[in-house]
């Protein structure tokens, strides 16, 4: 299956909200779904790197970077520790670093654009809080669903068609 958000706007179109905003697909892998977890930074990648460590099975990680254009909140590195702890997508609102690398790792990246500078390391930023951006409220625990047609969100987790 190359399309998941058509059918499940089809069959379930009161469950679920689109982002109104249009994210760049920057992984290899563009469909994804899982339970929601989130980090709030700015200009710090410290806490998305520590969360990409930790086992991800099932989850997606939702970054809110709050749109800074900057500096990257993700780059090769962190992403191949992602992989590594499959996780199933990282997205970000804000930007990604080695666009290339990261086209070849079998991951979703899902992101606003790129930039090369890397960030300050201080640790700062929250960790599983509720976030918001491109009009949805990512909430962790809820379940986020993405593909080349965009991305939304559901409060629980919904049967998928057949992948």
């Amino acid at each position: 299956m190359l399309d998941l958000l058509p059918d499940l706007f089809d069959q379930y179109p009161e469950q679920l909200n689109l982002a109104n905003k249009a994210f760049i697909d920057y992984g290899k892998k563009t469909l994804f779904y899982g339970e929601i977890v989130t980090v709030a930074c700015f200009e710090d990648n410290s806490k998305v790197k520590e969360l990409l460590a930790t086992d991800g099975t099932g989850k997606v990680l939702v970054v809110d970077g709050k749109g800074s254009m900057n500096r990257a909140l993700l780059g090769d590195m962190i992403a191949e520790s992602a992989l590594n702890n499959n996780w199933q997508a990282v997205v970000i609102n804000g930007c990604i670093r080695d666009a290339g690398t990261i086209a070849t790792l079998d991951l979703a990246v899902k992101a606003l654009g790129c930039n090369p500078i890397k960030t300050a390391k201080l640790g700062v930023g929250d960790i599983n809080i509720a976030v918001n951006f491109a009009g949805i409220e990512f909430i962790p625990g809820c379940y986020i669903y993405g593909d080349e047609n965009g991305l939304a969100v559901s409060e629980t987790k919904l049967d998928l068609p057949q992948l």
